[in-house]
């Protein structure tokens, strides 16, 4: 067992910053393609500035006014469970693996 100051080491350090910035990268681009794609649908279908629904209200207004919302919230939410997920898993150290020793579990 290493004592309680011991630290991750740089290679892990930068394989789990490697591995973050991967899914940052991916949320980005996912957030980017559906921002886009509101003017974009705009632009090409005409029943969706046209077209009303309960209320009145048009596909292109209910998406702006509710649908982004959601949708900021749910990438959010699954960009910090990921990214904490992906930085427990890969960093830690003999800390962390005494402790699930201890508990008679395995480390993830």
């Amino acid at each position: 067992m290493g004592s309680a100051d011991e630290h991750d080491t740089p290679a892990e350090v930068d394989a789990a910053f490697r591995t973050l910035r991967r899914v940052a990268i991916g949320h980005v681009a996912v957030f980017t393609c559906v921002i886009i794609a509101v003017p974009l649908l705009t632009a090409a279908l005409g029943w969706w500035s046209q077209g009303r629904l309960s209320g009145g209200m048009s596909p292109m207004f209910a998406m702006t006014a509710f649908g982004l919302y959601a949708f900021f919230f749910v990438i959010c939410l699954a960009a910090a469970t990921l990214s904490n997920a992906v930085e427990e898993r890969m960093l830690g150290g003999p800390a962390r693996e005494a402790h699930h020793d201890e508990e008679g579990t395995l480390p993830p």
